[in-house]
Parts: C-alpha cells; sequence; structure tokens
C-alpha cells in the first residue's frame, strides 16, 4: 500500500532479460538505503518487489503483463522514475490510498505551463472515465494528484487535466513530461468497488456475475 507521496527520482541504470520479462536496476539512494529483499517499492506508480540491492540501487523483476499494460514497458537506461516505499503502519496518509496496481495508461496531450503552476491534459482510456471525477483522486505515474478538470460523459476520446505546482514539478518525473509522453495511470480503489457494486446491481437475477 503506498500514499502518492514521491520520496524521491530514481534512474534507471540498467534493463536485462530475465524469462519473458526483465530485470531492472533503479539507482535510488534513498529508497536502496534500507531496502530489503521481497519488499515492495513503487516505481512511477508500479509496484514492484526488490530482489537485491546495494548501498545505493535496487533490482526488481518485471513480468511481461506488467511491461505489457504499463509505461514501465518503454523505460530505456537513464529513464527517470518516481520512487515510494510501502506506507509503514501508522504512518499519515498525505495522499491517497494507491495500491500500485496500474489501471491502465494514458498519453500527455498538452502542458500549459504557468508563472508557478502547470497544467497537463492526459488522455483517458474510456474504460476508466467513469472512474475519474472532477476534484476527485488519480495516481499518475505513482504521484498522488487532485483532478483539475474532466471531459464530458459524452465525449469521444476521454481526458482529464491535473495542476502542478512548483513542488511536484521539481520533485517528481511530471515536471519532465512532455506531449506525447506515455504515464502509469490508477484510478481511485474506492471509485472501483462503487463501480463493482452497481454493475452486480445492475445485473439480471439469475444472470451470470
Amino acid at each position: 500500500m503506498f500514499t502518492g507521496i514521491i520520496e524521491e527520482m530514481g534512474e534507471i541504470t540498467a534493463i536485462a532479460p530475465s524469462g519473458d520479462g526483465w530485470r531492472l536496476t533503479v539507482r535510488a539512494p534513498r529508497a536502496a538505503a534500507d531496502a530489503v529483499h521481497g519488499e515492495s517499492i513503487a516505481v512511477s506508480g508500479v509496484c514492484l518487489t526488490v530482489v537485491g540491492s546495494t548501498a545505493d540501487a535496487f533490482d526488481t523483476d518485471v513480468m511481461k503483463q506488467t511491461l505489457d499494460v504499463s509505461a514501465i514497458g518503454s523505460v530505456t537506461v537513464g529513464t527517470r522514475v518516481n520512487i515510494e516505499k510501502a506506507m509503514p503502519v501508522g504512518a499519515r496518509l498525505g495522499g491517497h490510498i494507491v495500491q500500485g496496481h496500474v489501471d491502465g495508461t494514458g498519453d500527455v496531450l498538452e502542458v500549459r505551463p504557468g508563472a508557478e503552476w502547470s497544467v497537463l491534459r492526459i488522455s483517458l482510456p474510456t474504460d476508466l472515465a467513469p472512474l475519474v471525477v472532477d476534484k476527485g483522486s488519480i495516481s499518475v505515474d505513482g504521484t498522488s494528484l487532485t483532478v483539475s478538470a474532466v471531459s464530458a460523459p459524452a465525449a469521444p476520446s476521454p481526458w482529464f487535466e491535473i495542476s502542478l505546482i512548483p513542488e511536484t514539478l521539481t520533485a517528481t518525473t511530471l515536471g519532465l513530461r512532455a506531449v506525447g509522453d506515455r504515464v502509469n495511470l490508477e484510478t481511485d480503489v474506492l471509485a472501483r468497488h462503487v463501480e463493482r457494486l452497481l454493475a452486480f446491481r445492475a445485473a439480471p437475477e439469475g444472470g451470470s456475475r
């Protein structure tokens, strides 16, 4: 379990084949300093398991499915990534509940820089559109953010916007994003539960569930 509060920006320093997936080496001194084998670390919003570590880096295996459904599949050596270690019991929930289970990806459609703020418009997969609401929470590349605008329900190409403060621009990879970049999206787990409950209620009695 994570909160979407990024602790540091890491860097992919090595990519090696591992079965039908990859083994990644991520340089992240703060996270690696006390990393232990088997613990979970969110890498740009993807929950991954530590399989080895040094004083300033850790190794993790990424299965093919994760490479296929997340933006992790497009990283290269040198790619900067957002790092967050799992939330300890009793800690403050500074962002929102983030599981590290990516629902899908979106593309940056527009970057509107301001004097201090920056607004990103990001495409939204059609099946995720009902789960994203104005002023609701969303995780973008593992960062807990508040939705500042959404497309109309009937829009043929759904999108949402996030407004980034200076701290987010400098402390996360979102400040590096440009039009065309692919990002990981995780919707609010509470919205997903509500959608599932409504689907059961709408199902015909005795129908397949």
